[in-house]
This record gives C-alpha cells, structure tokens and sequence, in this order.
C-alpha cells in the first residue's frame, strides 16, 4: 500500500498506462550541458494549448498545441475521444524572449542572477498570451500577441537587366515590375510591467489569483499581494521575521492561492507546516498552522481543482491533505524511502536541500513527482488506489537499469558519488547529479512534461 487511505468508497480509477510523446532539446551522449540553458521552471496554461518553461540563463521559451484535436471532423474526433491511443497532445516551438537579465543590487553589493524561478499564466484576453515570470528579485508581467509583419518579396525593378557600357536600358511597360508583398504573422513578447523592489529576500513563489486581478509572491519572511495594474505598491498579507533575526526558526518555502476560491491560499514552512488564510477574515495572518506536523520543509505544494484537497512534497514524501481536515495527511507516499539510510551523506553534499516540485491531475485522481536519476513518479490518489508507477525521462520511460552488483567494498563507503551512486528500491543505480526537479500536468488531460537538464520531455497515458 503506497499511502494511508481513510475512505475507500468510491471505486478507484485504473492505473494509467504511460507513454513517451515527444522531446524538446535532447543532448546527445557526451554532450555537455550549459548551466544557463538548465530549465528551472515549467507551466500550462489553463486550457492547456500553450507551455511555457523558464531557464537559468533568464529566457522563457513557449510551445503550442500542434495536434489536430479541435480540427479534425466530427465524426473523427468523436471516435478519437471514445479511443484515446489514436491521439495525444503534441506541442511544438511558438516563441522565446530573454524575461530577466544579470543584475546587481550596488546598496547591498549583491548579484542578481537571472534564472527563472517560477511562471504563471494569467487570463487571455484579445488572442493575447499573458505571464508572469520572476527571477530572486523582480517579477515581470509579459503579453505575447501574433502581430501581422508586411514582407516585400519583390522590388520593382528587372534584376536579370543589368547595366550595360554604363547606360540604362530604356524602360517599358513590359519590363516595369511592381513590388509583390505578403503578410506573415510572428509572435511578439513585450514587457507590460515590471514589480521590483518589494522584497529582501529571494523570490519562491508567484501565484496567480482566479479574480484575475490579483497575484501574491513570497519569499523567505513575507507573502505580497499585488494589483497587476499597480506596480509601485503591494500588502503585505503574510510576515514571519522575527524581531531578532537569531530567534528565526523557520522560512516561507512556497505559497499557493486556491484555484477557484479567490479568498483562500495556503504557505508552507520549512518545518513542514502548512497554514492556510482565508483573505475575508484577516489582511495580515496569525500564527495559527493550518496542519501542525513538522516532518519536513515543504518544498512544493498544488491545490487540486476537482477536489477539497492539497498535496505538499517534502525531500522523502508526497502528501495529500484534506483542507477541512487539519489532524494529519489523508494519504502518504514514498518517494524514495530507500534513500533513508544515506540522510548523512546527502545533507554533506547538499542533496538533501533540493526542492522537487510536485503536480496533479485535473481530476485529482493522480499525482506526479520527481527524483534522482531523472525518475519521477506517478502514485494514484483517490481513495482506495494503489496505483504507482517509476518513470524515467527518456524515448523509454518504462525502462529498467542493469542492476548494481553487490559488493562488500561498497558498506565500507558513506559517500555518495558517481563512483558509489547508491541505489533504488529496484536495485537500480542512483545519480544524485541528475534530478528531475520541475514538472507539470496537463489541466484536462493525462499528460506530463518534465525537465531534465535541458531537456523537455512530454509523456501521455
């Protein structure tokens, strides 16, 4: 059993058969990998027709839906959604802009990098794409249009006529040519407005609110919510810096508003607490936690739109919360249980800070998360379900690794390396270098992308 169900009286849903869609960006074997090309941010929007992902070098690159699924006939597509395998979603290149650039901060002496570390879409309006992007510092609000360019494809003039002994030849009208354009139309990203100087610490987390008028942002001690319209003022909703910076016992990991009700969001700690606000009641909250249980810092947590839920990921679990329920998890699963006995030796080479997000399905019904190696996984989570699944982002996610032979040499070792890479509870070997940190569902379908590394990888089930 993969999690502690409390009801199991609805039937679960059958396990989902994973297949691998397309790639974006795929190294070859050997290739190197440049750190500003690293995908540290990955989103859909909310029909799920464009995708956005965010680098370490400061660009947000977007696809679009390809496939034929609104264009087909009718009949066709009637039949296409009785059998589903006839057809998935199919994404390809719409547009890249450079969102944030280097900066430096000279009143604190301070380097501001321009990864990218969190995009959200807002509502469309006027065939017009709108995100917001944000690096540590600085949130921008971008609109991305598909503007008509006129193109002369000729000139008026006889090319093949040259002069001749220096003298033009005489012009006719068989000979006059007149200019010929044509129209093509290119997505054009502009900046509309730039949020800055609302914040002393690094960026986490932006959130859209579902009035789409407002939006928060946290960082390590506050949450601010904005106006999109106004960028020199926001509230401040949410501040635990404690008069005495050395009794600072936890930090702001990630904030989250509601999906559907635009009063209510949840943060989360780095003690593993959630707290949930309710806007109508108070502008600046308590000190009243939500869910009380300090595990672990939560690194990410997702609201589900179907149900009264909310799942948080910790380092070693996926949880799944009932928001009128404040005792404890409705469910809990095992990421990585085998990697307990090597806590030691992940805190000594960082690993252990590393903040996997997670994500679920428009139904939520499933869930998906990632881990070393470039796994993820995929655990059903309506009551009653066993369904998991281990993944790997690749052409073939269901393959299984050599495994690692045993050795008695390797008790005597406590580092982990890539000499001693660990292993899973397959007996596959573990690289800790390689981490799938960022993924994201489809709002209405099953299907998954993930990044690795470079790499955009699209699955469907």
């Amino acid at each position: 059993m993969n999690g502690e169900v409390v009801s199991a009286s609805a039937d679960p849903s059958p396990p989902l058969e994973w297949r691998f869609s397309q790639v974006f960006g795929e190294r070859s074997a050997g290739e190197e990998v440049h750190e500003v090309d690293v995908i540290s941010a990955i989103q859909f929007d909310n029909s799920g027709d464009h995708l956005a992902t965010g680098d370490r070098g400061g660009r947000v690159v977007l696809f679009e839906r390809t496939d034929a699924k609104n264009s087909s006939g009718g009949a066709r597509r009637d039949l296409e959604e009785t059998y589903y395998p006839l057809r998935h979603p199919e994404f390809g290149y719409k547009t890249e802009f450079q969102s944030h650039d280097p900066e430096f901060d000279y009143l604190k002496s301070l380097e501001i990098e321009e990864k990218i570390n969190k995009i959200r879409w807002c509502q469309t309006a006027n065939d017009a794409l709108f995100l917001l992007s944000t690096n540590d510092k600085t949130i921008k609000f971008w609109k991305v249009q598909d503007k008509k360019i006129k193109k002369i494809c000729d000139v008026n003039s006889d090319l093949s006529r040259t002069v001749v002994n220096g003298e033009v030849p005489e012009a006719n009208s068989s000979s006059l040519r007149l200019p010929v354009t044509s129209h093509e139309s290119s997505p054009v990203a502009r900046c509309r407005r730039v949020y800055s100087h609302a914040h002393d610490y690094h960026i986490n987390s932006i959130s859209n609110n579902s009035d789409g008028e407002t939006f928060i942002s946290a960082d390590d001690l506050r949450i601010n919510l904005w106006n999109l319209e106004i960028t020199n003022q926001s509230f401040n909703i949410v501040d635990v810096k404690p008069e005495k910076m050395e009794d600072l016992s936890e930090v702001i990991t990630s904030a989250e508003f509601h999906p559907t009700h635009c009063n209510m969001l949840a943060y989360s700690s780095s003690k593993g607490s959630i707290r949930f606000i309710d806007l109508r009641q108070s502008a600046l909250s308590g000190s009243k936690s939500f869910f009380t249980e300090i595990i672990a810092s939560v690194s990410d947590m997702k609201f589900a739109k179907e149900r009264r839920c909310l799942l948080s990921r910790d380092f070693m679990t996926l949880k799944l919360w009932d928001i009128n329920m404040d005792s404890g998890p409705v469910s809990t699963f095992q990421v990585h249980e085998h990697l307990k006995p090597k806590l030691c030796d992940l805190y000594e080479n960082d690993s252990i800070f590393d903040k996997f997000e997670c994500c679920i399905s428009g139904n939520g019904l499933q869930a998906a998360t990632g881990s070393y190696s470039n796994m993820f996984r995929v655990f059903g989570v309506s009551p009653g379900s066993t369904e998991t699944a281990s993944l790997e982002a690749s052409r073939n996610p269901t393959r299984r690794h050599v495994p690692v032979p045993s050795s008695p040499f390797k008790a005597l070792s406590r580092v982990v390396s890539r000499e001693s890479p660990g292993v899973d509870g397959n007996s596959n070997a573990l690289d800790y270098t390689t981490k799938l940190l960022h993924l994201a569902w489809h709002p209405s379908e099953n299907s998954i992308a993930c990044a690795a590394g470079n790499s955009l990888y699209m699955y469907y089930a």
